[in-house]
C-alpha cells in the first residue's frame, strides 16, 4: 500500500512538473541530434543518436517518447546505453499526440523504421539485437511497432500502453483529460464524435496480428495496478490485458489459462489484489502474470508508470 500513496503524490503534481522535470534534463555531449529524411513524404525528423564506440557490432536501443513529448525528452535509457556502449536513437515520429500526422499514423510507422534504417547505416550495430522500448505513449507507439514495423527486432518491451484510442477517448472524455481533446486532433470527428473509422486505422488493437514475428520477436507488457484510477494515471489497465488476449486469440492458443479470463479481469479492477504468488519486480509486487508464445503481461504495484533501472536490464536480458 505505501506504492499507491507514493504514485498517488507524484502523478497528482500533474503532467506540467513531469515535463518540465523531464525536458529539464541535459543531454550529454556524446548525443548528436540528427536529421532523418522520411521516406514517405521527404519531411526531416530529428533524432538523439549515440554510436558506440566499439569496433564490434553492438545492440541497438530505439527509445519511443510519451504521448506529449517529442524527441528532446530525457528518458535516462540516453546514458544507459552509453555506459553499456550501446547504440542508441530517440526519433520524433512526428512529435506530440495532437496532430493528424501523429498517433501511430502509416507516418509514424515509416518514420520510426527510417530512424531504425539510419542507426544501422551511421551505427556499429548488432542486427540480431535491437530493442524497442517506451511507456505510456511511447508504450503506445511500442505496440504499434510490433505490429507493423518491417524491421527484424529481438525484444518490444511496452509500458502502460493505451492500444484502443476509441476506448480512450471516452475514458479521457469522461474524466475531463486533455488527452481526448489530442484524439480528436488526430483522428478528426464526425457528428461531435470521434471519427471511429480513423481511429481503428490509428489503434492497434483492430490491427492484424503479425504471427510470424513471433518466431523471433518477444513482447513484453507491464502495467500498473492502479493506472486509470483516479490520480494514478490516464490509462485503465483493460488496454493491456484485452491487447494480450487479442494477441493470443489471433495466434490461436488453445490453452484458456495462458489468457486473462473475464473474472481475473474483475477482480483486478475491484479488488486490485494479487491473484497469486509472482515474484517481484523491483520490489513492487506482481499481481498478475501470464505468458504464451514470447507473449508476456505483467501487472505490477504502481500507477502510471516504467520501473526505468528493470525496464532496461530486462530489455537487453
Amino acid at each position: 500500500m505505501k506504492y499507491f500513496w507514493l504514485i498517488f503524490i507524484l502523478v497528482s503534481c500533474g503532467e506540467n512538473n513531469i515535463k518540465n522535470q523531464e525536458t529539464s534534463e541535459k543531454w550529454g555531449n556524446e548525443f548528436k541530434v540528427v536529421n532523418i529524411k522520411s521516406p514517405f513524404d521527404d519531411s526531416l525528423q530529428q533524432a538523439y543518436f549515440y554510436n558506440t564506440k566499439s569496433k564490434s557490432p553492438q545492440p541497438l536501443i530505439v527509445s519511443l517518447h510519451t504521448w506529449s513529448y517529442n524527441y528532446t525528452q530525457f528518458d535516462s535509457f540516453n546514458i544507459k546505453s552509453a555506459q553499456k556502449d550501446y547504440n542508441y536513437i530517440h526519433p520524433d515520429f512526428r512529435g506530440p499526440n495532437n496532430s493528424k500526422n501523429a498517433c501511430c499514423s502509416e507516418l509514424v510507422i515509416s518514420d520510426i523504421d527510417a530512424s531504425i534504417d539510419f542507426a544501422i547505416e551511421n551505427g556499429n550495430v548488432d542486427t540480431s539485437k535491437i530493442f524497442v522500448i517506451g511507456h505510456s505513449g511511447g508504450g503506445y507507439a511500442t505496440i504499434a511497432m510490433f505490429m507493423k514495423s518491417r524491421h527484424k527486432i529481438k525484444k518490444f518491451s511496452a509500458w502502460v500502453p493505451l492500444v484502443d484510442l476509441i476506448a480512450w477517448y471516452d475514458e479521457t472524455s469522461i474524466r475531463k483529460l486533455e488527452y481526448s481533446n489530442d484524439i480528436i486532433a488526430c483522428v478528426g470527428s464526425i457528428d461531435n464524435r470521434i471519427d471511429e473509422e480513423e481511429g481503428r486505422k490509428r489503434s492497434p488493437i483492430y490491427w492484424t496480428t503479425p504471427k510470424e514475428k513471433l518466431d523471433y520477436s518477444s513482447l513484453n507488457i507491464y502495467t500498473g495496478i492502479y493506472d486509470g484510477m483516479t490520480g494514478n494515471g490516464p490509462i485503465p489497465i483493460t488496454h493491456s490485458i484485452n491487447f494480450y488476449n487479442k494477441l493470443l486469440n489471433d495466434i490461436d492458443v488453445k490453452d484458456i489459462s495462458k489468457y486473462v479470463s473475464d473474472n481475473e479481469k474483475l477482480l483486478l479492477l475491484e479488488h486490485r489484489k494479487p491473484l497469486g504468488d509472482f515474484d517481484s519486480i523491483s520490489d513492487r509486487k506482481v499481481f498478475l502474470l501470464k505468458e504464451s508464445n514470447n507473449i508476456r503481461l505483467t501487472l505490477f504495484e504502481g500507477g502510471h508508470e516504467i520501473l526505468k533501472d528493470f525496464a532496461f536490464e530486462q530489455l537487453i536480458k
